[in-house]
């Protein structure tokens, strides 16, 4: 099939495509965006407290007035807390704990023998629910599972006698458009919740997301998405007459799937070690009186799940080591340190960002814009009457727009949640839902943007079976992936909310 029908198939998204490629290509890289969105906030804030801007707080009812970043206060407040501002920033020390923890997994290629297994022990009528359900687990390996697992799709698919376009294809929508539905804990998790976090406290002071705070709801949401997509691909893309790779397209190497003994040996060791430490830490926590438990024996408010970094940290550290000893990838105990130390290295793109984020929310925070924002919003839509589906509604078409051009999901929570978590807060919504919806706008577009680098790896792999095939080819693909997945993940929130099941440990839904 050449390229020129392929984009006839799909000619309006191509041009939206390519559209949103431009505009998206037009914006600076994030750390010079908040920089550029400082002093957007510095020059508002002049003018509004020059204006006498201010409101009514619905929480307390005091008066919330506008502070000048352009003042003398607020060019000392820039100076002098540009450090504590960094060091203090919620999912700072956090990320910094996981990650250290999950490289000596990944490191040692126990995430990547882990994938493999998944994917390569089920048969054909269970391997698209397989590759689906492991792209969502994958994603405690952060940008390393498109890397893995997508081209492992292929290959999964390929040996079932499948379409290994269709491998691809499954592989990476379900990463891209199901990248917060984990249930398995991720250093995403930690990342949101202290974003949320820092943004809950403008209304409560004593505000705390726990990284476990959707922990049900991603479980949930892990399994709905790989239903649906099952469902998708099985009713519609299967159906297509395309699927068949170019006749000159070079073989897999299928032996690719499988693990050698050690490496089964590795998980198998790996496997017993984390049961072993999972009884452990439910012997410790389970006695009433336990140190580990808060006061009056809570778990939900208790240094367990305060510490909770540390406690996924460790876990994913153990079955680390293990298997890496036992396939000679650590043959001493420096090379553990060494391996946490290259996760950091990984991680230094996200740590400069987070600088720039860090200094944004202060200054949003000192000059009271979100608060002033947070009560007009609530005080406008509560006049209004919204119903607070429709408002849930509003938010994620916000964010779903956002996505496509801000594709880094810290990034675009740290923009918009020191105005929506306060605003639903106020509105009597707690900040672990509105964060929940985050999740699904955050994921849903992600496998249809051009924005994402993801996006054209995902083009790569699947140009190995077709070597004709453009952004338009793949897109035709994933939008009916990407939309079901949003449409659907939108209604078991929607059910989640109304039913009000606990999203986590210690969070309701309202």
């Amino acid at each position: 099939m050449s390229t020129t029908v392929d984009t006839h198939e799909v000619p309006r998204l191509v041009r939206a495509m390519a559209g949103i490629e431009r505009v998206g290509n037009a914006l600076p890289h994030p750390f010079w965006l908040f920089w550029i969105l400082s002093a957007v906030l510095a020059l508002v804030s002049a003018i509004l407290s020059w204006l006498d801007v201010s409101a009514i707080s619905p929480a307390d009812g005091k008066t919330i007035e506008v502070q000048n970043l352009l003042s003398g206060e607020g060019l000392q407040m820039a100076v002098s807390t540009a450090v504590s501002n960094f060091a203090e920033f919620p999912p700072m020390a956090t990320i910094v704990v996981v990650i250290m923890g999950v490289a000596i997994a990944e490191r040692t290629g126990f995430l990547e023998a882990l994938m493999r297994v998944s994917v390569s022990r089920v048969p054909a009528s269970m391997v698209v629910f397989a590759v689906a359900f492991a792209g969502t687990m994958a994603h405690v390996a952060s940008a390393a599972a498109y890397i893995i697992l997508v081209p492992l799709g292929g290959l999964a698919f390929r040996a079932v006698g499948r379409s290994p376009i269709l491998g691809v294809v499954v592989a990476y929508t379900a990463i891209a458009s199901g990248y917060d539905a984990s249930p398995i804990p991720t250093p995403n998790d930690a990342i949101f919740a202290g974003i949320t976090t820092a943004a809950a406290r403008t209304v409560d002071p004593d505000a705390y997301v726990s990284p476990l705070s959707n922990w049900y709801f991603n479980i949930a949401s892990s399994i709905v998405l790989s239903l649906i997509i099952t469902v998708v691909v099985r009713l519609v893309l299967s159906k297509r007459t395309d699927l068949e790779p170019d006749a000159d397209s070079e073989p897999d190497d299928l032996d690719a799937l499988k693990l050698s003994v050690a490496e089964r040996k590795g998980l198998r060791l790996a496997g017993l070690a984390f049961g072993l430490a999972i009884v452990a830490l439910v012997a410790m926590i389970a006695p009433g009186n336990s140190p580990l438990r808060g006061e009056n024996g809570s778990i939900v408010e208790s240094p367990f799940l305060d510490g909770i970094a540390m406690v996924v940290a460790v876990l994913f550290g153990l079955v680390g080591i293990v298997y890496g000893v036992t396939v000679s990838k650590i043959t001493k105990a420096g090379d553990v340190p060494a391996l946490m130390a290259e996760g950091i290295r990984q991680m230094a793109p996200v740590l400069v960002l987070f600088f720039a984020i860090a200094q944004f929310l202060a200054y949003f925070n000192w000059s009271n814009l979100g608060d002033l924002l947070s009560a007009n919003s609530a005080r406008v839509l509560g006049d209004l009457g919204a119903p607070t589906v429709v408002i849930f509604l509003g938010i994620l078409v916000l964010l779903t727009l956002i996505n496509v051009l801000v594709t880094s999901g810290s990034a675009m929570w740290s923009l918009t949640a020191p105005i929506l978590v306060p605003m639903m807060m106020l509105l009597a919504v707690p900040a672990e839902t509105t964060q929940a919806l985050f999740r699904i706008a955050d994921s849903g577009s992600t496998a249809i943007t051009p924005m994402s680098p993801y996006f054209l790896m995902a083009l790569g792999f699947l140009q190995r079976y077709r070597k004709n095939a453009g952004i338009g080819t793949l897109a035709s693909y994933t939008v009916p992936l990407a939309i079901s997945m949003t449409l659907v993940w939108t209604a078991l929130f929607l059910a989640w909310w109304i039913l009000g099941i606990p999203l986590g440990p210690g969070a309701p839904v309202r």
